[in-house]
């Protein structure tokens, strides 16, 4: 299995994979930059080099890069978008430069001007970042359609990947809390959901999923996250998740309200359980 958990990348990279072993992870996600700002740190080629050396070592999975918060590629505010062009361009190549396979980020809120506007603003924004010459790929995370929020369709997230220049290095990053607060029934009838999923856009395009309990009850549209086996969502269809044979061979990205110590009891108590 290949899981791990959202890490903090403060203290660096080479000390963030020195804690993924501790941990007993072998993947974890980071931001690419600050969550809820602009800025970011450019590692040393000692860094570099320590952390590409730990994951080879103790052969870690994929890891996965996180977008900003504050980047909305749907907005129709010009200084928002143009921001969020800049944040998505930047990142795509830093992440690709570092090895890291794969990077997530919200699809964003339309504020107004409608989905298919939307859905038009960030297929604009990922054809400016993407020239089909990376390694990464860029993951749409599905969301929970709180708001003017797109992605809480899987239909708005093959409208997306259709629309753009080079849709091969265009993923999907699925998440329990957020597919479940959006009205996909994961609990009761998962099977059900993956083949809705399939036939929209195909499981081979999914590359990750975000393992996360639900503060939150089926279809309230709201993005809380709950520890594992503690949410509407419950241990036994979480781990349902976790065995079922078209996503048990993905990698597993826990980002439940617990410090590294809780992570790494809610990873040891899940391989346990599996």
């Amino acid at each position: 299995m290949i899981i791990g958990t959202h890490m903090s990348i403060a203290g660096g990279l080479e000390k963030t994979a020195k804690n993924v072993v501790k941990m007993e992870a072998n993947t974890m996600q980071i931001f690419s930059r600050n969550p809820r700002g602009s800025n970011f740190k450019v590692p040393s080629e000692k860094e570099v080099s320590e952390f590409q050396r730990i994951r080879r070592e103790n052969n870690f999975g994929p890891v996965l890069a996180h977008a900003p918060y504050t980047m909305n590629l749907a907005s129709p505010k010009p200084e928002v978008y143009e921001f969020a062009c800049t944040v998505i361009r930047e990142d795509v190549a830093r992440m690709d430069a570092l090895g890291i396979e794969n990077m997530v980020f919200h699809p964003g809120s339309h504020t107004g001007i409608g989905v298919e506007a939307g859905i038009q603003n960030i297929i604009a924004g990922l054809n400016q970042a993407i020239t089909g010459k990376e390694k990464i790929t860029v993951l749409l995370e599905t969301m929970t359609g709180k708001g003017t929020e797109i992605g809480d369709r899987f239909e708005h997230l093959k409208a997306i990947r259709d629309g753009v220049d080079h849709p091969e290095r265009i993923g999907i990053c699925l998440d329990t809390c957020h597919v479940f607060a959006a009205g996909y029934d994961i609990v009761k009838n998962l099977d059900g959901v993956l083949e809705e999923f399939d036939k929209a856009l195909g499981l081979d395009l999914l590359r990750a999923i975000h393992l996360n309990d639900s503060m939150t009850p089926f279809e309230s549209h709201k993005d809380r996250h709950a520890t594992i086996g503690n949410g509407e969502i419950g241990l036994e269809p979480l781990l349902n998740v976790l065995r079922h044979p078209a996503l048990k061979e993905l990698p597993f990205y826990l980002e439940t309200p617990l410090d590294d110590a809780g992570h790494r009891d809610e990873i040891k108590m899940l391989k346990e359980m599996i």
